[in-house]
């Protein structure tokens, strides 16, 4: 009877825990939550976040409350020499931390330690050219793997933050990648939010997406990095930052795509400034 009973106990109790795991993580999060924010990270986001004090100030306790719980899981490692402290914390945290407002979050759950250089880094990448292999260097600012890290550089990222209206935020467009990334392989389709549905998605986003591509390969001035041109994903991170640097363009140019962004990330920047 007990051969019976015993592993019929066991995996009670296994299942228990791993219906429970959802409600502790929430619960414990609540109670980072609830603790007061510190008055030096405070400094520090008026200091180097310009965005924070153009937000609502619903926005803002919400974005100190997702800081708090973002610094509490995620590692923080410092690369070449880089000595990792609260500023370069803080200053990450909050503009990851811009993505997940007003939205159910699970904290870029894939993620589990940014890496960050002093400045930009080389990395070694391969590609396959009319059939032969090989390797060149190229100079990154950012880089987002899909095996729980990111790769940051310091000085681009105080630029993104210290200039919050030229469109390039490698922060915001390295999370962004995150959130592509929950889903599988980064393709420019993340999970959408309620309401929304991929076909509209898909509608706004190829239309710029080709016209960005058209106006790389004419030299024409667009509101997007160039760089958006070389896949979907690339485009929906390069989007994310005009969403969010630049929001008043962006409307005005490309409505059908900001309103599939508006939708997406439950803000509208138009009206923070």
């Amino acid at each position: 009877m007990l051969s019976y009973v015993l592993p019929l106990a066991i995996a009670l109790i296994l299942i228990a825990y791993l219906a429970g795991k959802p409600y502790w993580r929430e619960h414990q999060r609540n109670k980072i939550k609830a603790e007061p924010f510190k008055k030096e990270w405070r400094k520090i986001l008026q200091q180097r976040m310009p965005y924070f004090r153009q937000m609502p100030a619903d926005l803002q306790l919400q974005l100190k409350g997702h800081i708090q719980v973002f610094l509490a899981e995620k590692d923080f490692v410092g690369c070449n020499g880089m000595v990792i402290n609260d500023e370069i914390r803080v200053t990450v945290a909050a503009q990851a931390c811009l993505l997940l407002l007003n939205r159910p979050t699970n904290y870029y759950p894939k993620l589990r330690t940014i890496l960050v250089y002093p400045s930009a880094f080389i990395k070694r990448q391969s590609k396959v050219t009319g059939g032969i292999a090989h390797s060149q260097q190229v100079t990154l600012a950012g880089e987002s793997w899909d095996f729980g890290k990111v790769v940051l550089s310091w000085q681009d990222t105080v630029e993104g933050a210290d200039i919050p209206d030229d469109g390039r935020n490698v922060v915001i467009h390295e999370f962004a990648h995150q959130l592509d990334q929950e889903t599988g392989r980064a393709n420019g389709a993340p999970i959408l939010a309620k309401g929304q549905n991929y076909q509209a998605w898909s509608k706004a986003f190829l239309a710029q997406f080709q016209q960005l591509q058209q106006q790389a390969i004419n030299g024409t001035p667009s509101l997007f990095d160039y760089y958006g041109a070389t896949e979907p994903a690339e485009f929906f991170a390069v989007a994310s930052e005009v969403f969010f640097e630049k929001p008043q363009d962006f409307w005005a140019k490309h409505p059908k795509l900001y309103k599939q962004l508006k939708q997406f990330y439950h803000v509208d920047p138009v009206h923070w400034a």
